[in-house]
């Protein structure tokens, strides 16, 4: 089931109010943003040069210490819809439960699609999907594990789109020139807080990114995009920082959870998830706050948030009291 967070559209048909009523915190997106620089007019009314993209690769090949040139893409999601029609449907494999729209562009594309619930089921797959960290229970897989699971796999796709509050867990910079059995998609939205922007990389060896690219077709990423990426990957200043606020406040959240009698489940420094006696009922009570949360329709207990912020924390607190 192709099913999300940020569907504040629904928790507006559910329990009405308009839209800057609601907190949402249904997604796993930081909510203190990356200041947007100034854009030069040409960022919108020119199609991006050659040249610009490519500067883009290499600011975020550095940001991220990889060895090899991303494949830039509108959004990490972007490049999930394209990687199945990279290699002939057979059999693909996606730890989880997870990030449903793995499984769902996989099936599109004609893959026989199994969910298994250890990385050890992954093995024989002509295709697999590891979520690093994961969503939305954040289980982590050490770079060594899943480096000797590629080569168990025909491809080994490896999703680190919240691994930017735990850069070790990245397997970046082990990824070569040569490498052909991995392919690891980073997001920018989600840190940078910018998902409107809709940025994300794709990093493997020179042949798969050159077939990934030649996929996504020219002027993949917008000029705004571009600009804004450029300007943010070098912020390393801005990014430690970040991490560090994140951290206190995702041990916040815990806190206040825990005074609900709510249990932690995992999650990243982006977005936790909850054990609660009743998901909906829990859900229902943070909506009459106007607060909106995920919940899953294979889970009876399981709420996930994401982290609030400013006059968001009293909102959420009361709410929860």
């Amino acid at each position: 089931m192709r099913d999300h967070g940020g569907n504040l559209d629904a928790a507006r048909a559910l329990h009405g109010g308009p839209a800057d009523a609601w907190i949402d915190l249904s997604t796993g997106i930081n909510p203190r943003p990356y200041p947007l620089p100034p854009l030069p007019g040409t960022a919108f009314s020119a199609l991006p040069t050659t040249e610009e993209a490519a500067a883009l690769r290499r600011i975020a090949a550095r940001a991220w210490g990889a060895r090899v040139l991303p494949v830039a893409a509108a959004g990490a999601q972007a490049a999930i819809q394209a990687l199945p029609a990279l290699a002939p449907p057979g059999k693909a494999r996606v730890l989880g439960p997870t990030y449903n729209e793995h499984a769902a562009a996989l099936r599109a594309a004609g893959w026989a699609v199994a969910e298994v619930d250890g990385p050890e089921a992954l093995a024989g797959a002509d295709l697999a999907v590891v979520v690093n960290p994961n969503n939305p229970d954040g289980r982590r897989h050490p770079p060594g594990a899943l480096r000797a699971l590629s080569g168990r796999v025909g491809l080994l796709v490896v999703d680190e789109s919240f691994v930017d509050t735990e850069p070790g867990l990245s397997l970046l910079p082990g990824i070569g020139p040569e490498e052909g059995r991995i392919v690891v998609l980073r997001s920018f939205g989600k840190f940078y807080g910018l998902a409107g922007l809709r940025l994300g990389f794709a990093f493997s060896g020179e042949g798969l990114a050159g077939r990934l690219a030649e996929r996504l077709g020219p002027w993949a990423v917008s000029g705004p995009a571009i600009a804004v990426g450029c300007a943010a990957l070098p912020d390393r200043a801005w990014a430690e920082a970040t991490r560090r606020r994140l951290a206190a406040d995702a041990a916040r959240l815990d806190a206040c959870a825990a005074r609900a009698g709510w249990q932690l489940v995992g999650g990243t420094p982006l977005f936790r998830l909850y054990d609660t006696p009743d998901a909906a009922a829990a859900q229902e009570r943070l909506a009459r706050a106007r607060i909106w949360s995920r919940r899953f329709p294979w889970s009876a207990g399981w709420l996930r948030l994401g982290l609030p912020d400013g006059p968001a924390w009293p909102r959420l607190e009361a709410a929860l009291s």
